[in-house]
C-alpha cells in the first residue's frame, strides 16, 4: 500500500482528499495543527488513515519532523501540498507578520516539506509531488494579493522542480481550484459566489470533491506521464 503525506487535511479540501485517497487504497497520513471531527471520522473507518499534529509554519522544524515520520511511517509515495492561509487585506494596511505568516505557510512550508519528503521519493524511484494552488494565482483576486504570490509561486515551483525530479519517476504538478464553498471562501459575499457561478459554463461551482478527484488522477497509474503542468478545475469560469 503506497502512503501519501496530506497536508491541512482536517478540513475542506483537505479532507475530501484524504477521503479519496483512502477510499482508493492509499494508506494516509493527514497533517493538521489539531485533530478535526471529520478527520477523526475518517480515521475510525480505516486503520489506513493516520493524524500526525504539526504546524507548518514552523519550517525551521520540519527536518526533524519527516525524519520521524519516516521512522514511524516508512517510504512515502505521495506528497498533497495543501495547507494554507488565505488572509484578506488591501496590502498597504497589511501588518508585515500577516505577511510573514501567509508566505511562510503558502509558499516556504511547502518547498521545506518536498525537500524532505522528495529524499524517500528518490530512493524509492517513483513518487507523485501535488500543489495545490488557485485560480487567483491569474486571474487576481482584490485584497488578496499576498495569498495570490503564493500560489503563483507553487506554479513556477512545480514547473522547474519536475524537471529536477522527472528522469527519477517522479511527477511534480499543481491543481488550481476555482471558488469553492469553503471556510477559505466565507469572507466572499454570496452575492459575489452567486456571479461567479453564472459566469462558468456548467452554471455551478467546483466542489471540494471534484478536485480530490483530479488529486486522485494525477496520483494514480493514469497520471505517471503529466508533470510540470497545473490542472484548473473551475467549472470553466476562467475559460
Amino acid at each position: 500500500m503506497k502512503t501519501v503525506l496530506v497536508t491541512g487535511a482536517t478540513r475542506g479540501l483537505g479532507l475530501a482528499i484524504a477521503r479519496r485517497l483512502a477510499n482508493e487504497s492509499y494508506r494516509i497520513v493527514g497533517v493538521g495543527r489539531s485533530l478535526s471531527d471529520g478527520f477523526e471520522e475518517l480515521a475510525s473507518k480505516s486503520a489506513s488513515v493516520a493524524f500526525e499534529p504539526f504546524d507548518l509554519a514552523e519550517t525551521n522544524r520540519i527536518h526533524d519532523w519527516v525524519r520521524d515520520l519516516g521512522r514511524r511511517h516508512g517510504r512515502f509515495f505521495g506528497l498533497i501540498n495543501n495547507a494554507a492561509v488565505g488572509i484578506d487585506g488591501v496590502l498597504a494596511t497589511m501588518h508585515e507578520r500577516d505577511i510573514e505568516r501567509a508566505l511562510a505557510l503558502n509558499l516556504q512550508s511547502p518547498i521545506v516539506l518536498t525537500k524532505y519528503l522528495s529524499r524517500s521519493m528518490l530512493i524509492g524511484g517513483e513518487g507523485r509531488i501535488i500543489n495545490i494552488s488557485s485560480i487567483i494565482a491569474s486571474t487576481g483576486f482584490n485584497g488578496l494579493s499576498v495569498y495570490a504570490a503564493s500560489k503563483a509561486g507553487l506554479v513556477g515551483f512545480s514547473r522547474s522542480l519536475s524537471r529536477e525530479l522527472g528522469k527519477a519517476g517522479i511527477t511534480v504538478n499543481c491543481i488550481a481550484p476555482g471558488y469553492m464553498e469553503t471556510e477559505m471562501t466565507q469572507g466572499i459575499t454570496s452575492e459575489r459566489l452567486e456571479t461567479i457561478k453564472r459566469r462558468s459554463p456548467t452554471g455551478r461551482l467546483a466542489n471540494a470533491d471534484d478536485v480530490a478527484g483530479a488529486v486522485a488522477y494525477l496520483m494514480g497509474d493514469d497520471g505517471k506521464m503529466v508533470t510540470g503542468t497545473t490542472i484548473t478545475v473551475d467549472g470553466g469560469s476562467t475559460a
